[in-house]
């Protein structure tokens, strides 16, 4: 009997485990981690049942997707759902330094953005050779938006509407190569433009839906009706609800920090660790299939796994929204996470 329930990514007949395994952290973000103790953590949560697997090859330029696919090595195909990224071709390059881009070890090579069909094409291509497989079954548009491009960001999106970036992922998914397409960003704004453009299936959204924050809600919202399927990134705002003073990958605002606190001091009022609610409250909307989160040791993983299954006091939620924490129209969990 699996110890973690599925739920269903939208419309596309994938089902993922409602925790998912993020494979930035094993590939060095911020702090280096070795190849003993990444491949334990993958077994960890292996262990866990723990069978949605994120990577992509800007993750310790190309380190996440070798030390991935050399776990996967063998295992049935079946077993497992994994999803890799596109925007980012991996340039060779030896004068690589560590701290890049906030990687600690990163691997020789330098990310060059392409977003045209030829780029996408070519990354898809060199994910499945470094991963060892031969289909991928959830494909995501990487960082594509203003929050990462600026300036730029107009130039970028012209190459994914028209110089083909869409209609390669459509490719792909009607060859049967990969099962859904969507986005991998950390803005929803860019996901609602992407969703009128090209028929995507599902949208990884990290860190603007969580205990946090909620300004993506309407989006959310959005997806649910017209059964396009969410995974929850970051649900820890890039460490802040987990017990480090980060947030979106940098510092802490005053104002963050204070709503941070008041809503661990709620969750202490009722003996539940913020990790818990933090982890339960995402997977509450009707869109969301899976909470994805960077582990780097197995006793990270173990410790999350304990989080999504403890039982929460549904007196809890009420009280946030009563103290102004969470939306007013934020859907609440009922309890511990049920299989949907």
């Amino acid at each position: 009997m699996n110890k973690f329930a599925s739920r269903p990514l939208g419309r596309t007949g994938l089902r993922l485990s409602t925790l998912g395994l993020g494979a930035a952290a094993l590939a060095g973000l911020y702090d280096r981690v070795d190849g003993a103790t990444a491949a334990a953590t993958l077994q960890a949560a292996w262990d866990e049942d723990l069978r949605f697997i994120d990577t992509a090859p800007f993750y310790g330029y190309t380190r996440s997707e070798r030390r991935v696919g050399a776990f996967l090595e063998g295992r049935r195909r079946a077993a497992y759902l994994l999803s890799t990224k596109v925007g980012r071709l991996m340039v060779h390059d030896h004068g690589v330094q560590c701290g890049s881009d906030g990687w600690a070890d990163p691997l020789p090579f330098r990310p060059v953005y392409d977003y045209s069909h030829a780029g996408v094409m070519r990354s898809f291509e060199d994910s499945l050779l470094r991963l060892g497989v031969q289909r991928i079954d959830i494909l995501l548009v990487h960082d594509i938006g203003r929050l990462t491009h600026g300036e730029q960001h107009a130039v970028h999106w012209r190459a994914l509407t028209e110089g083909g970036g869409f209609r390669a992922l459509e490719e792909l998914r009607s060859q049967g190569l990969v099962r859904a397409i969507g986005l991998g960003v950390n803005e929803w704004e860019v996901a609602q433009e992407a969703l009128a453009a090209a028929p995507l299936d599902c949208v990884l959204l990290a860190g603007r839906y969580t205990l946090l924050e909620q300004g993506a809600l309407p989006f959310l919202d959005r997806c649910a009706a017209a059964g396009v399927g969410v995974i929850i990134g970051g649900p820890f705002n890039s460490g802040l609800l987990a017990g480090q003073a980060k947030y979106n990958y940098g510092s802490v605002p005053p104002e963050v920090m204070a709503r941070a606190r008041s809503l661990a001091a709620a969750c202490a009022e009722f003996e539940v660790p913020l990790e818990a609610a933090a982890l339960a409250f995402p997977l509450a909307h009707p869109a969301v299939a899976s909470v994805l989160v960077g582990m780097r040791s197995p006793e990270q993983v173990r410790a999350n796994a304990g989080w999504v299954r403890r039982p929460l006091p549904a007196e809890l939620w009420p009280a946030l929204r009563a103290r102004g924490l969470v939306h007013p129209d934020a859907p609440l969990p009922t309890g511990s996470f049920k299989e949907g």
